[in-house]
């Protein structure tokens, strides 16, 4: 597999980016090409004391920020590390991992590696990570949406869910301020009547932000403006609660005791709330497989954001969703 990274992409980058690079060579087969500045990036390897002939380096002078313009990708910087990762994914590359600019990388994937027939928008596809694993479309991509939009997504993540983690026939939630069919904008109210009729939909209805750590579905859908808050707030709410957890057991003595007693238990909670854990997020819909990571992601991160890519392309979900997105266009409109 040839896996490319863009190097220059994320607020810890190039160092981070190259560091998790190198740890996952320690562990991939695939071939690493690290897309960026090379004397910054071989700078980074040389302090990690990797040797660079294992990498591919292919140099560029731009990068896109994250103040960019989403479009700047294809307009004023097509020479930045995240263009010219694209047009590599495009020409011959297997997958590509960016921790960069959101609205950059899905407006340059769209538009350079193109999305399958029929996909009308690709999205964002993120794992919430409670018992019962939801996988959240669109976690912040797609800031308006149609109903035909939440549709497709819920066909996509639905191929994802079963293919990914094993999900026999996944249940589907439509994200609402309230389980009534009624509830909602237009889009939501149009959105509840076309799910709740499309073949191959396991529809479970409307579903209200406080249901999602009990696990009421697998793939919950929305527009990118309310996924992303959602999933911040879910990040920010578990940061604040394993703050508040470490204050209470280290209150006194005894409460330190009882810390040691549970400390493998909250370690194992902790490391399932650890973003870093997952890596990033697919952009499903596209020709080829494009792994967002966060943006603040840290070299373990980055290595699991290769390993997430190396695992996507092994599912055959993209051919999948390429044949059912195919075959509902054919499908002739009521």
């Amino acid at each position: 597999m040839n896996i490319i990274i863009d190097a220059m992409g994320g607020d810890n980058a190039p160092t981070e980016i190259v560091k998790g690079a190198v740890l996952a060579s320690q562990k991939s087969k695939s071939r690493l090409v690290l897309v960026g500045n090379r004397p910054k990036i071989e700078s980074v390897l040389r302090e990690q004391g990797a040797d660079p002939r294992v990498f591919e380096i292919v140099h560029t002078e731009e990068e896109i920020t994250m103040e960019d313009d989403p479009l700047s990708v294809v307009r004023s910087k097509k020479e930045s590390s995240m263009a010219v990762g694209l047009r590599l994914l495009k020409e011959g590359g297997d997958a590509m991992v960016s921790a960069g600019n959101t609205g950059a990388l899905h407006a340059g994937s769209s538009l350079i590696v193109r999305t399958f027939k029929g996909v009308q928008r690709s999205a964002i596809a993120t794992v919430l990570p409670f018992t019962r694993p939801i996988l959240l479309m669109d976690s912040g991509a797609n800031v308006n949406v149609t109903a035909d939009y939440l549709v497709q997504w819920a066909i996509m993540g639905t191929i994802y869910m079963k293919n990914v983690l094993g999900i026999e026939h996944p249940e589907v939630g439509l994200l609402n301020n309230g389980t009534e069919e009624h509830k909602g904008t237009q889009v939501q109210i149009d959105a509840y009547a076309k799910l709740a009729k499309t073949p191959g939909i396991r529809f479970h209805g409307n579903v209200e932000g406080k249901e999602l750590p009990f696990g009421p579905c697998d793939v919950l859908v929305t527009d990118g403006f309310t996924g992303n808050i959602t999933l911040k707030l879910i990040e920010g709410m578990s940061k604040y609660m394993f703050s508040l957890l470490k204050d209470m057991y280290m209150t006194n003595t005894l409460t330190k005791l009882s810390f040691f007693a549970m400390k493998d238990q909250l370690r194992q909670v902790k490391h399932d709330f650890d973003a870093s854990e997952y890596g990033g997020a697919p952009l499903l819909g596209l020709q080829k497989p494009v792994i967002k990571a966060h943006g603040s992601s840290d070299a373990r991160a980055i290595s699991n954001a290769v390993r997430q890519a190396e695992a996507y392309i092994s599912t055959g979900v993209s051919a999948e969703i390429a044949d059912e997105m195919e075959a509902l266009t054919e499908i002739p409109a009521e």
